[in-house]
């Protein structure tokens, strides 16, 4: 049996962490083999890089950030591909999609869908949008941390991205989207997505 890959989407600060971790808690509960992945991957040298352009010790052009992006995410691929193939869910707390909503708003979307298919990079078989305002978005980063990134302190951006988005799911694009109101109490947005995964 094939495993699936399910993603959870979302600008910043929109609750990926917190939910990908509490869905892979509730399926191992189950006993439902699953494993998370997470972008960026931190700690690595494609994810370091990341970091530094985040918090500008780094300026890059946007072909240059969305390869960055992009390999992040490729390194991985032979990895969820065998879990995959070993009949596990795997969760994505943000995936190839962030890329595309996020660099997408500089590039064509269809470069990057077919960079995705050059690479050969797992298709999620369903991604969770989490839909939260900027404004909220950026109250919630505040409390998180004290010096917030490019991305996270730029209302502007953020309500591009929102956009982005948007325009992804009503496309559907890369996949099939639901979308789930990421504003609610933690255990309201988690009940949310059990709904929508039906496990």
């Amino acid at each position: 049996m094939k495993g699936r890959l399910i993603v959870i989407e979302g600008i910043d600060g929109a609750g990926g962490e917190t939910q990908s971790k509490k869905m892979l808690q509730y399926l191992q509960g189950r006993k439902i083999q699953a494993e998370r992945v997470y972008y960026p991957d931190y700690g690595n040298p494609f994810g370091d890089l990341i970091h530094e352009y985040l918090h500008k010790k780094y300026e890059f052009n946007v072909n240059t950030q969305f390869l960055l992006y992009a390999l992040d995410m490729v390194k991985d691929r032979e990895r969820i591909l065998g879990w995959l193939n070993q009949g596990k869910i795997v969760i994505a707390d943000r995936y190839f999609t962030s890329t595309i909503a996020y660099q997408g708003l500089r590039l064509p979307i269809e470069n990057a869908l077919k960079f995705a298919e050059i690479f050969r990079l797992p298709k999620p078989d369903m991604i969770l949008y989490l839909k939260v305002s900027p404004e909220i978005s950026i109250k919630r980063k505040k409390v998180e941390k004290r010096n917030l990134d490019r991305n996270e302190e730029n209302k502007a951006f953020l309500e591009n991205v929102s956009k982005s988005y948007e325009s992804l799911v009503k496309n559907q694009t890369w996949g099939s989207w639901f979308v789930i109101d990421g504003e609610k109490s933690i255990e309201q947005v988690f009940s949310q997505i059990k709904k929508v995964l039906r496990v």
